[in-house]
């Protein structure tokens, strides 16, 4: 962060605030540097210690609601959740409530003042598995760091079309359709993103293939996999048809088993591995028998 202005510095640590958030706490001398508040200009040299005094609560006006959770890790700095398949993540259009985040409130009051409700990073609402919430600035801070860094590990299971190569890259950017505006779309102005591969398993008319994020781009694995030539299957958005011999699957087939990071308190390496959803699992039962 060295050169860079504390507004500029803010940006990137916290991009899940609007700049109009972040001036207003540096202008009302919420934004600290090394304890000290700074103009909103102040450049920074590196090293310095920099801190938020009590931001107001990100998600006051959403209301905690009593949803089971499966909560796989808990601890001070850290939730890490196992999402079924079917829950949205966080409140939005169609989605006012019913919702992960308001699942979170629920399970832990305190989340209310982290932007958010600790929430770094989404499953679709049709993917099922791992995803990770801070407990409190501090630590969103240094999750949103590692995101960023691309040290966070998420690998998947999805069930493609097809038979891709044995393992692979996809290095292709990805922003929004220029028609289809709901959907992302491979397309050169978009932003930066890489998908890792390897097939685990072929069966007859698809695969099971293994991935791992290197970024983590909206619809990321549903738009690389359609990309060359594999959707997924159960994937209605980003699969023109499904082919007769395809097996039908009532959402897209994809899970998030595993999840690697540093812990944002001690620094120590975390990873958590769970098993494949059950539907998931009945699905490539059906696919294994003779």
């Amino acid at each position: 962060m060295a050169g860079l202005r504390i507004d500029q510095a803010l940006a990137r640590l916290l991009p899940e605030h609007s700049r109009n958030r972040l001036q207003g706490w540096l202008k009302s001398g919420a934004v600290l540097v090394d304890g000290a508040v700074v103009a909103p200009r102040h450049k920074l040299r590196g090293g310095e210690r920099l801190s938020v005094d009590q931001p107001p609560p990100a998600d006051a006006g959403h209301r905690a609601e009593s949803i089971p959770l499966n909560i796989v890790f808990e601890d001070e700095a850290l939730l890490v959740i196992d999402k079924p398949a079917g829950l949205v993540v966080h409140p939005g259009n169609g989605n006012p409530d019913g919702t992960l985040l308001n699942a979170l409130l629920h399970h832990a009051p305190e989340l209310a003042g982290v932007p958010r409700a600790g929430i770094v990073h989404r499953l679709d609402k049709d993917t099922s598995g791992l995803l990770v919430v801070a407990r409190s600035l501090a630590s969103q801070t240094e999750l949103v760091r590692q995101l960023q860094q691309r040290s966070v590990r998420r690998h998947y299971l999805a069930l493609v079309h097809g038979v891709p190569s044995a393992h692979g890259t996809v290095d292709a950017p990805i922003g929004r359709h220029p028609v289809h505006r709901t959907r992302m779309a491979v397309v050169a102005a978009g932003k930066a993103a890489v998908t890792h591969y390897r097939r685990r398993q072929t069966f007859q008319a698809c695969s099971l293939v293994e991935c791992r994020l290197e970024t983590g781009r909206t619809h990321q694995i549903r738009v690389h996999m359609a990309h060359i030539g594999h959707p997924l299957v159960g994937d209605d958005t980003y699969r023109a048809r499904r082919p007769s011999a395809a097996p039908a699957f009532d959402r897209q087939a994809l899970h998030a088993f595993r999840l690697g990071l540093e812990h944002p308190l001690t620094g120590c390496a975390c990873e958590w591995e769970i098993a494949i959803a059950e539907d998931f699992r009945h699905l490539i039962e059906r696919l294994e028998a003779p």
